[in-house]
């Protein structure tokens, strides 16, 4: 396979007209004038390697990010000066002093982070900077205390603080999920043991006096450890978070013989050992449901343990699926399965769990303490995916307060869920969707929440300044499709806009802007459609803009690239309209009829409509490819799709695969009325959940779509997880008519149009039975122009560039026979 040659790192990081200093470049081969799939779906190094994980320095002087090295997965971190400069790896004794991000006290004299997975602390006025630990585990949750005499962090559910006054670092609580051996009570054969001899009666009473004498010491000198705290033997450790100031601990449990379910397993016929491997992966949906968590509060100074009870939360003892539960435990009933329909019978509690902040990819639990430790809010959400409680905590009464319900009849969105504390330790903040939109809340403890921002946009990721009288936020009110970075005052007033590249951010950025130490600049990852995220830095007023890197390789900066047209379409099925990218070929003539692709994006709750940088780059290459080739391509943000509000987002509840196809299909006749599109020369193609769309455009509306390729799709809701699934579909044992009508399994007799369907063999989130499944199903049903590549050595996000360009390759070789040259 032809490839383009990877460039170094020389000539890649530009600014103000400066090349860096970098390994000599490896040598470019000059980019083609026509493009080719070799080229586009070739290892992206090609292109040139994104900024990532970028942060500021403790003084607020440098920023510091990491650039993947072309041909190795090894990241680098680099160091730029934030009034510009020429980025410098770093490495040797620099890299050894690179500091971490940073966490401060209150006055910013202080600030601690992780470096090389070592917990420091530094003098912000002099540099002196001490190292708290070294060794190799695993560290997280770093905070200082509002004061900066500790620092503490945690090592699973372990939490440790150092101690400025002492130097010493020791666990902050001792926990065991075990009975407490001083609760046991002797039964009747012990009784009468130590009623018949005077020995055991004195043994144990000096082991009484031992154990007394223990806890007092314990209690009188805070040098000793810490007695254990004894949680039970009947539970696990979900969560931990400990107070700034190591007061209080917050333990999640969940009960330790709650059964997962069954997992399948995935299989490795590809494996270094010469032998078939298999891997087990995530449950089905439905095949058991999260566990039930509970909250205990552990104060550590009086060595106490309160249980935080959820059931004065209001709602939490309503059934929000009562109409549809009693309809199927009827149905149930009268077919004779009895002990299905007990199964279904509601609980008296409604179970719920610790919310997640979504983060990028990942995300991180919502239990927020105040800078000064004297506050907790706790955000809460039900199983069943109807509620999300906003609770702080009594700590005089150890009770849960609420301060703020959700309640959404379909489920309660993934994102939008960050909350926080102002400086002043009184004030909460959060993100809610109850207007139909994310908007900025704050809440003062004992009075009501007032909006910051309005309705119509989407607002998040919010941070705080240091004085606590602005918060900065990403939004997209100048057009759904662009986002900037905003910034509204704490106290009240109008969004004021602080950039104006309306492409900050990208899918995988858990943080698309960094607020400088002092609150006077603001560092983001800005980007466009055909250049990846690049650091810049404005001040915290919007002004004196400065872009930071350029990390485009000169081969992938000489090539031209269609840029998108924004348009709107008009739905047939309400007063609204689907906002998509339009790409054009340059000399498209109107004299005759051209073929189209339409692309659909995956995830189902993402916005590709944006003016950054895509989390599909390479298909967006092979749309230009396409493009080369006369065909007109359009890729829409279906209903479902993020950016747009709760409601579209709701629009998909119980029918997934409907709203969206009838909008793609909009699309269709809007190229047919608008761009001379032959209705008759229209594909479809799409990953993930844009397969399973793919699949359902086919197999819902045949006819309407010449061919279609469907990557790694979804094809019977039934075996997906169940933290995606149940939100829109609830569970198959309660709501199987929502599956059945959402599968594409359920509608494989309508195949009339050529399917190619690829999946990786090792995707441990889609799995590859589904895919099989529908195989099996087509071969039963004696269709005809379906097929199957499967993909031995990729999981659901391929990785490797011969499997990239063998799976495009054959969708281009589907779209040139059935689709362009389908009357020829």
């Amino acid at each position: 396979m032809h490839r383009i040659a990877a460039a170094g790192l020389a000539g890649l990081l530009v600014c103000a007209g400066a090349l860096a200093a970098a390994p000599p470049a490896a040598t470019t081969a000059a980019p083609p004038q026509t493009l080719t799939l070799a080229a586009i779906m070739a290892n992206p190094d090609w292109i040139g390697p994104p900024v990532e994980d970028a942060y500021w320095g403790v003084n607020g002087q440098n920023l510091y990010f990491r650039l993947k090295r072309a041909g190795s997965p090894i990241r680098d971190l680099y160091r730029v000066a934030a009034s510009g400069g020429t980025p410098v790896k770093l490495g040797g004794a620099a890299l050894a002093a690179a500091p971490g991000p940073a966490v401060f006290d209150r006055a910013h004299d202080h600030a601690a982070y992780l470096r090389h997975n070592d917990v420091f602390v530094r003098d912000v006025a002099t540099g002196v900077t001490r190292q708290l630990t070294r060794d190799t585990a695993p560290k997280s949750g770093l905070q200082i205390a509002a004061d900066g005499t500790l620092v503490s962090w945690s090592q699973g559910n372990d939490w440790y603080v150092w101690n400025a006054a002492t130097g010493v670092v020791a666990p902050a609580a001792s926990l065991k999920t075990e009975d407490n051996p001083a609760d046991a009570k002797p039964d009747q054969m012990q009784r009468l043991q130590l009623s018949l001899f005077s020995t055991l009666r004195t043994i144990k009473a000096d082991q009484q006096a031992v154990r007394a004498h223990a806890d007092r010491l314990d209690a009188e000198n805070p040098a000793r450890a810490a007695a254990p705290f004894y949680l039970g033997a009947g539970v696990k450790i979900a969560l931990t978070s400990l107070s700034p100031d190591a007061r209080y601990l917050l333990v999640v449990t969940e009960p330790k013989a709650y059964a997962a379910g069954k997992q399948p397993f995935v299989v490795h016929y590809v494996d270094d050992s010469g032998y078939p491997a298999t891997e087990p992966a995530r449950v089905y949906v439905g095949r058991n449901s999260p566990a039930p968590q509970a909250l205990v509060l552990l104060d550590l100074q009086a060595h106490k343990a309160y249980p935080l009870s959820a059931d004065a939360l209001p709602g939490i003892h309503d059934d929000p699926l009562h109409a549809l539960r009693a309809e199927r435990i009827a149905q149930l009933q009268k077919e004779g399965h009895a002990d299905e329909a007990a199964a279904l019978k509601a609980p008296k509690t409604r179970p719920l769990s610790v919310n997640f902040v979504a983060a990028g990819e990942a995300g991180y639990p919502a239990l927020v303490w105040s800078p000064d430790g004297s506050q907790l809010a706790i955000e809460l959400v039900a199983n069943d995916h109807k509620d999300r409680w906003i609770e702080t905590v009594d700590f005089a009464d150890h009770k849960l307060v609420t301060q703020n319900r959700l309640t959404d009849p379909a489920w309660i969105n993934w994102s939008f869920n960050a909350l926080g504390w102002l400086p002043d330790n009184q004030t909460l903040w959060f993100e809610s969707e109850a207007s139909g939109w994310a908007q900025l809340y704050v809440k003062p403890l004992e009075g009501k929440a007032r909006a910051l921002t309005g309705t119509h946009s989407e607002v998040s990721l919010p941070v705080v300044s240091p004085d606590g009288k602005w918060f900065y936020v990403l939004s997209n009110q100048e057009a759904p499709y662009a986002y900037d970075v905003y910034r509204v005052p704490a106290a009240g007033g109008a969004l004021q806009r602080v950039t104006h590249e309306a492409g900050i951010g990208c899918f995988e950025c858990s943080a698309p802007f960094m607020l400088s130490p002092d609150g006077h600049q603001v560092a983001v990852l800005n980007s466009s459609a055909y250049v990846p995220p690049q650091l810049a830095v404005v001040n915290a007023d919007g002004s004196n803009p400065r872009s930071l890197t350029d990390t485009r390789t000169p081969a992938y900066k000489a090539m031209h690239w269609a840029w998108p047209r924004f348009v709107k379409i008009p739905s047939s099925h309400g007063n609204f309209g689907i906002w998509a990218k339009y790409y054009q070929p340059a000399d498209y003539a109107t004299t005759h009829a051209h073929p189209a692709v339409l692309f659909v994006h995956g995830a189902g709750y993402l916005q590709d409509v944006t003016r950054g940088w895509t989390y599909y780059f390479r298909e967006q290459m092979f749309n230009n490819l396409l493009l080369q080739e006369g065909y007109a391509v359009l890729d829409m943000d279906y209903r479902g799709s993020a950016g747009y509000g709760r409601d579209w987002r709701d629009a998909v509840y119980r029918h997934m695969g409907h709203p969206e196809i009838q909008d793609l299909l909009d699309g269709k006749a809007w190229l047919v009325r608008n761009h001379r599109v032959d209705p008759g020369r229209v594909g479809i193609y799409g990953g993930s959940y844009g397969g399973f769309l793919t699949e359902m455009a086919l197999l819902t509306a045949p006819g309407q779509f010449a061919a279609g390729a469907a990557q790694r799709p979804p094809a019977d809701w039934t075996t997906y997880n169940d933290g995606y699934t149940s939100d829109i579909l609830n569970t198959p044992e309660l709501d199987p008519e929502a599956y059945r009508v959402s599968s594409p399994i359920e509608y494989a007799q309508n195949l009339a149009d050529p399917l190619l369907i690829n999946h990786g063999l090792i995707d441990n989130n889609v799995m590859p039975a589904d895919s099989i499944r529908l195989y099996q199903r087509l071969i039963e049903l004696h269709k005809d122009n379906f097929w199957l590549s499967l993909y031995p050595m990729e999981r659901h996000d391929f990785k490797h560039a011969s499997s990239w360009y063998d799976e495009y390759r054959r969708i281009h070789d589907l779209f040139t026979r059935f689709v362009k040259d389908k009357h020829r």
